[in-house]
């Protein structure tokens, strides 16, 4: 099948079987000390679980909420330092995490950043905005907000009538008046958020 055959579509497709969401994610991480400090004390996620590596006990596992109960977690170890360079991408390797914040926080979190000394760059993608920055082991972290108060449950199905749209439209990309007009055709009445003006990173 050509990939622009491939339908996009908010429906569960034909499979054998369905998942029901993100349980957990797991890393490599370096130690326990780098992990929890930007985690934790910049990111703001709580650390709720730490136990040995039922795999390997010589390494910790480090469990972290990312505020919606679902879970991010570390394999470190304390003879592991922590490594900022950027990392080399292959196929198979995580090119980057996404993380949701509250939209009315995101001037806070880029004041955060700046006064961690965490550099970070900020994009208009259209359907939502983004803050990139990297972590203490050079993992891209992307910390993302919706331009409108989309519900949960309904994000699959906005994003799918979004591409509906930007289809019909002859778009490269999903812009925000295809959002808009999503929104409009699903009958959501979902509230615009103030976000600051950002380039769109296209082409990048």
């Amino acid at each position: 099948m050509a990939r622009e055959d491939v339908p996009v579509d908010a429906a569960q497709p034909d499979a054998p079987f369905h998942t029901t969401g993100v349980d957990h994610i797991t890393m490599i991480g370096s130690n326990v000390e780098d992990t929890v400090e930007f985690y934790r004390d910049l990111l703001g996620m709580p650390l709720v679980l730490r136990q040995p590596n039922l795999d390997d006990p010589s390494q910790t596992h480090l469990f972290f909420d990312a505020g919606d109960g679902r879970i991010l977690t570390f394999f470190v170890n304390e003879d592991r330092q922590s490594n900022p360079q950027p990392h080399r991408h292959r196929v198979g390797s995580v090119h980057h995490i996404s993380l949701s914040i509250d939209p009315h926080e995101f001037e806070t979190v880029m004041e955060s950043l700046d006064d961690a000394g965490h550099g970070y760059n900020v994009f208009d993608r259209g359907v939502f905005h983004s803050l990139y920055t990297r972590d203490h082991n050079g993992l891209v972290i992307e910390l993302a907000t919706d331009k409108y108060e989309i519900p949960d449950d309904r994000r699959a199905e906005v994003l799918a009538k979004t591409q509906e749209i930007r289809e019909a439209d002859g778009a490269d990309y999903a812009e925000a008046e295809h959002l808009e007009e999503a929104l409009a055709d699903l009958g959501l009445d979902a509230e615009p958020v103030e976000l600051p003006e950002a380039p769109t990173g296209a082409g990048v």
